[in-house]
């Protein structure tokens, strides 16, 4: 067993190998606290036959055990990934992904195992670490090592690897991913910060990263195997220039067709055409020469907009696509919206909901509670496509989590708004930014909604093209231009600042100087979009939708809530079979009262408020004759409190029954004579009376 450390924020992050898993090609254990993770790195011997790219899967599964826990359900053990391991998952992949070389097709896999998990709040961090630590050691071509880091702003400072007490306490938090000389992967949320604070934390983050990828050297060179030898691809010359003759003019002219559908069809025929002419042999050569034309496709591409300055559809590189939006189209649903930016159209729908609504979340952290939910759905008509209906994969759990971490920072409190939000984003048509058009839809939806946001979100995608020392930012990037490209950098905010990003590279990194210079252009962007979706809707509604429930909140005291449930939850259900509201109560005494008929929420508000209010002493109510007895009628003075009229209390004059003078069902005015320690009350009509002259009897 061979293993290495250092300190990180006052505790040993520690990297041992050679005793788990030895017949993976690289096995780590990553410790930091109480969290453990196993990180496990095999690839086959043989590539892959007929392929042209890397078939890399990443894993990332929590035990239920690491936290003392038995999994729930029917078959008490672990099944599908969660929506966080898929996240983190997805995580672990991205910034190692653009690590390997050319040509390697061989299958591969890494696996994160969390083993133990402390409130460190890191297994995600040391996911990416141990994985990189595994592929350093094992003989599986990799260019690293990569690391990454947590860091949380809390309002000026900067915390490196927060735990999840400092997480509730912090404004924003990010996660970043690179390599000793570059950012490889950026993602992170939270309260609107400003791209100069940003980028302090990502020179803070990056300065950490080093110092964990010097550890993984330390560790590659004691144990670290020789890695397997890859032949970059290699195709005939003669074929190249043989593909080149017969296509290029052709691609050039092609390449530059706005409209998505035609273009690619137009790539798609001159292919064939190609492929028909040099495929006459009896060995296919198709492979090749797909592999030929879409590299003449990608350099005539990249190219135009190096030395031109245009792109594939005639913009500039900073222009951004036609924008047209519309609200309040579904008639039924609570906000809805439809968001175009050329060829990518989102349609946001909003539904608001009760407590009932809420998404329950049993993680290894502790049982929590989502009132927000974005679900972006991304269906194959939307890109011309014929595929079966699956439920959400990893790219649409992805990108509905990043405009739901952008939506979020403007939402208003709950103790204000009590509502459990979801938006659905369906995107309908896909060119490129479908996932930031389901930020600015969904911020249309919810101002249609009536949702009282602080301020209207939109989003925005770049994208790089770099050669050498020539690099062009663009602005609100193609599907193309994210495929060939070497960058699809995404960021969301208000005008006051950044709520979302997300960052991820084909190439070794990203320097400083061209996430200063993305950032200031996406600002720019941003602020051009918003201004476009303040021409359609600028601030949200004054009134919800005519279909949305309506929310009323009470304050109770909490001594009083056993009296409003009453027992075994009798006195709640009464209320609701009475009313038709939905209730929920919280501990602290907060009581919301949730129905579209205004008066039914009243009435249940009503029968509440008698249930807890208390009879006073001397105090003179119109009360409700409910019961007679022989002995006298139980009074009603408010909904849900009834007090004892005794017979020699009804009147001055004597009666022999009760029933001559009252009946059951009439208002009469009684006072409190008395309430015992046991809370009942005694009444009497004759007094009250007698402090009335206008009401005494004829």
């Amino acid at each position: 067993m061979t293993h290495v450390e250092i300190e990180v924020k006052g505790k040993s992050l520690y990297i041992e190998t050679g005793r788990f898993a030895r017949q993976a090609d690289g096995s780590v254990i990553v410790r930091y606290g109480d969290t453990v993770v196993l990180a496990t790195a095999v690839a086959a011997k043989k590539p892959r036959e007929n392929i042209d790219f890397f078939p890399l899967t990443i894993d990332y599964q929590e035990k239920a055990y690491a936290a003392g826990k038995i999994p729930g359900g029917f078959f008490k053990r672990e099944g599908r990934p969660s929506e966080k391991e898929v996240l983190t998952s997805r995580l672990i992949d991205r910034p190692i992904r653009p690590m390997f070389p050319d040509g390697f097709y061989s299958d591969t896999q890494g696996i994160v195992s969390v083993l133990s998990f402390g409130n460190e709040n890191i297994s995600d961090i040391l996911g990416v670490i141990g994985i990189s630590a595994a592929l350093g050691i094992s003989d599986i071509p990799f260019d690293g090592p990569i690391s990454a880091v947590r860091i949380g702003i809390l309002k000026d400072s900067f915390v490196i690897n927060p735990d999840l007490q400092e997480m509730e306490q912090c404004d924003f938090s990010m996660i970043v991913a690179g390599s000793e000389d570059a950012v490889l992967m950026v993602e992170g949320g939270g309260l609107e910060i400003t791209e100069p604070v940003l980028l302090e934390a990502l020179n803070i983050a990056h300065e950490e990263i080093k110092k964990v990828i010097a550890l993984q050297k330390q560790l590659i060179s004691q144990v670290g195997k020789p890695k397997r030898l890859v032949t970059p691809p290699h195709v005939d010359e003669k074929l190249i220039t043989a593909v080149s003759e017969l296509s290029l003019e052709k691609i050039k002219q092609a390449i530059i067709i706005p409209d998505k559908l035609m273009r690619q069809d137009t790539l798609n025929n001159i292919l064939k055409e190609v492929t028909t002419a040099l495929n006459t042999g009896e060995v296919s050569i198709s492979k090749d020469i797909t592999i030929v034309f879409n590299k003449l496709e990608k350099d005539l591409v990249r190219n135009m907009i190096l030395l031109q300055g245009v792109r594939a559809d005639g913009r500039k590189p900073d222009e951004i696509r036609q924008i047209s939006s519309d609200v309040g189209i579904l008639p039924r649903t609570h906000g809805s919206a439809l968001f175009v930016r050329g060829e990518t159209q989102c349609l946001a729908v909003v539904t608001l909901g009760t407590s009932e609504d809420e998404q329950r979340i049993d993680a290894l952290e502790g049982e929590s509670k989502k009132t927000f939910m974005l679900h972006y759905n991304f269906p194959p008509f939307s890109v011309g496509e014929v595929k079966p209906l699956r439920s959400a994969g990893r790219r649409e759990i992805g990108h509905g989590m990043l405009a739901e971490k952008a939506l979020r920072a403007v939402l208003p409190e709950r103790s204000k708004f009590p509502y459990t939000i979801r938006i659905v984003a369906d995107i309908l048509e896909s060119n490129g930014s479908s996932s930031m058009a389901s930020v600015c839809g969904g911020t249309l939806a919810l101002m249609d909604a009536g949702v009282p946001i602080s301020t209207p979100v939109a989003g925005i995608a770049m994208g790089l093209i770099q050669e050498g020392e020539q690099t062009v930012i663009l602005t609100d990037i193609l599907g193309l231009e994210d495929h060939l490209g070497d960058m699809d950098f995404k960021v969301t905010g208000s005008e006051n600042g950044i709520t979302a990003f997300q960052m991820d590279v084909k190439i070794s990194g990203v320097t400083k100087e061209i996430m200063a210079k993305a950032l200031e252009q996406a600002k720019r962007g941003r602020l051009f979009i918003l201004q476009k979706m303040k021409e359609i809707l600028a601030a949200p509604r004054e009134h919800l939708a005519t279909h949305a429930p309506r929310i009323f909140t009470m304050q109770i005291n909490p001594e009083k809530i056993r009296e409003v449930i009453g027992p075994g939850g009798k006195i709640i259900r009464g209320i609701v079979e009475q009313t038709g509201v939905k209730i929920d109560i919280d501990d602290t005494g907060i009581i919301n009262i949730a129905s579209i008929d205004e008066t039914s929420a009243q009435k249940a508000i009503d029968i509440i408020k008698g249930i807890i209010a208390e009879a006073e002493v001397g105090k003179i109510y119109m009360g409700k004759v409910k019961r007679i007895m022989d002995f006298g009628a139980f009074v009603e003075i408010f909904p849900g409190t009834e007090g004892l009229l005794h017979i020699s209390q009804i009147s001055e004059k004597r009666i022999a029954k009760v029933t001559d003078v009252l009946s059951e069902g009439e208002e009469v005015l009684v006072k409190v004579i008395e309430v015992d320690k046991m809370g009942r009350v005694r009444l009497s009509r004759k007094e009250a009376v007698s402090e009335h002259p206008s009401n005494k009897e004829g």
